[in-house]
C-alpha cells in the first residue's frame, strides 16, 4: 500500500499505525519528528504532479483542509482520495479508524484504544466556563459552529460563545470579543501561532490560556494526551 496524506494529523496517525505505508505527505506534516518521505507542498496548494508521480495507492484528505477542485483532479487523474469528515470527537474516532483500516492497518492500534478509553472516562467538569477561542488575527477569526475543537473544549468544560454562530470559523472584530465577556480567552499555537507576546495584549484584563493547537485541532496519537494537556493549560488560566 502506498499512501500520500494531506493532513497533517492523519500523517502521524498511519506513520504510527502502518509503518512504511507513507509516500509522501505535505510540508506542514511535522509529526512524527523525522519522517522521511517526499514533500508534496502545502494542504491548500499541493503539488498535484508531485503527489502523481508518487503512484499512490489511496490519498486521504479531508474536507475542511483541503481544497475540493485539488480532491477532484486526483480522482479525474485516476487516484482513490479518502476524504474524512471530522466535527466532534466521536466522528473523529470513527474516521481515524476507517482511515487506517483503508490503509492497510492489521488490527486496531493501541493508541487509538487507549484515546477511546480516554475519553469515554473524562469526569464530568466540576465548573463550566465561557470562553472565545480565536485561531487567527488580521483579520480576527474564532471557533464557530460545529467544529472539531469546539467539541474538545466543550467535554473538558469550556463552552466557547460563537458555538451557534451560522458560520464553522467568524470573523469577529476583536472589541466584539472583548465585549462578549468570556470568562476566557483560548489562544492555540495554530493554526495562528499565537504566543505570550502576540494575542493576551488584545484581551487586557481577560484570563487567556495558551494551549498547543496540535492537541486541540488535530485527531490522531494526541488525542490520548489531549485531555490532559489541554486541562493542564485551562486551569492554569483559570486560577
Amino acid at each position: 500500500m502506498r499512501v500520500v496524506s494531506l493532513v497533517p494529523s492523519l500523517t502521524e496517525a498511519v506513520a504510527a499505525s502502518v509503518p512504511g505505508a507513507l509516500v509522501g505527505a505535505t510540508d506542514w506534516c511535522t509529526h512524527p519528528a523525522g519522517l522521511d518521505v517526499a514533500r508534496i507542498g502545502g494542504t491548500k496548494n499541493p503539488k498535484l504532479d508531485r503527489v502523481l508521480s508518487l503512484d499512490p495507492d489511496l490519498v486521504i484528505a479531508n474536507e475542511e483542509e483541503n481544497r475540493a477542485p485539488d480532491l477532484a483532479a486526483l480522482r479525474a487523474a485516476g487516484v482513490e482520495v479518502l476524504v474524512t469528515e471530522v466535527r466532534d470527537v466521536p466522528g473523529a474516532f470513527r474516521e481515524l479508524a476507517r482511515v487506517l483500516d483503508a490503509c492497510g492497518a492489521a488490527e486496531r492500534p493501541r493508541w487509538l484504544a487507549e484515546a477511546e478509553k480516554t475519553w469515554s472516562r473524562l469526569p464530568v467538569p466540576k465548573r463550566r466556563t465561557t470562553a472565545v477561542v480565536p485561531i487567527w488575527r488580521r483579520p480576527w477569526m474564532v471557533l464557530g459552529r460545529d467544529t472539531f475543537a469546539g467539541d474538545v473544549l466543550a467535554r473538558l468544560g469550556v463552552d466557547h460563545l460563537y458555538a451557534a454562530h451560522a458560520e464553522r470559523y467568524p470573523k469577529i472584530p476583536v472589541e466584539e470579543l472583548r465585549a462578549a465577556g468570556p470568562d476566557l480567552v483560548v489562544l492555540p499555537d495554530e493554526p495562528y501561532r499565537f504566543t505570550a507576546d502576540d494575542g493576551p495584549e488584545a484581551f487586557c484584563g481577560l484570563p487567556c490560556a495558551l494551549v498547543s493547537g496540535r492537541h486541540l485541532t488535530w485527531y490522531g496519537p494526541t488525542l490520548a494526551e489531549a485531555p490532559r494537556v489541554l486541562g493542564e493549560a485551562l486551569r492554569a488560566a483559570r486560577t
